[in-house]
């Protein structure tokens, strides 16, 4: 199982951490040992002292596939759910000043907190999937797939192109405008619609 992320996939977003809107999906990846499930606690890195939440509309692949047709790519997935994509912001941009790679930024342990997932049969439109993340009760992210700059078949097929996609893969599909710091003792929830399927305290 791989966890594959997208970055800089809505354009508000982009703008608020002043980076270039890109010309094709960016991806990177997080280990397995990044994934947080059952709504487990986030325990707070020694390493860091500014972690950012991410929410993110989170694809489970569904079959094998490699160099995955357009037409084709909507078969991949049976199951959308959310998740919250964890970044030790200071690492990031103390890596980015000195044009390093920033793996520990986004890939260190439990980096990766997943809700449930929804069929994907459950919803009407996958192009117009709203979603949000409360931070203590207060709404802090608010996103639809439909302002996604590439769609879930457009990150299908880019991804297989250089990679293979294997059945339990997780998609992390790119986060919206509002990403923030956390602390000791916060209550991070994330919805699609109206439905709450990740709570996550930070200890």
């Amino acid at each position: 199982m791989k966890i594959i992320c997208i970055g800089r996939n809505y354009v508000a977003h982009i703008k608020e951490l002043n980076n270039a809107i890109p010309t094709a999906p960016v991806f990177f990846l997080k280990p397995d040992t990044s994934l947080l499930i059952r709504n487990r606690p986030f325990y707070y890195p020694s390493f860091s002292s500014e972690i950012h939440y991410e929410a993110e509309l989170v694809l489970k692949i569904c079959k094998v596939g490699k160099n995955i047709q357009k037409k084709f790519a909507h078969t991949y997935y049976e199951e959308i759910g959310i998740g919250l994509d964890m970044t030790a912001r200071d690492l990031q941009d103390a890596a980015k000043e000195k044009s390093l790679p920033w793996a520990v930024a986004k890939g260190f342990d439990q980096s990766a907190p997943m809700g449930r997932f929804l069929p994907k049969s459950q919803f009407y439109d996958v192009k117009d999937i709203f979603f949000h993340l409360d931070l203590n009760g207060k709404t802090v992210q608010q996103g639809n797939s439909g302002s996604m700059i590439y769609d879930f078949d457009d990150i299908i097929v880019h991804i297989s192109t250089f990679m293979t996609l294997r059945t339990g893969d997780y998609i992390f599909t790119g986060t919206p405008a509002g990403v923030g710091p956390v602390k000791i003792g916060d209550l991070l929830e994330a919805y699609i619609g109206q439905e709450k399927l990740l709570s996550c305290t930070i200890k």
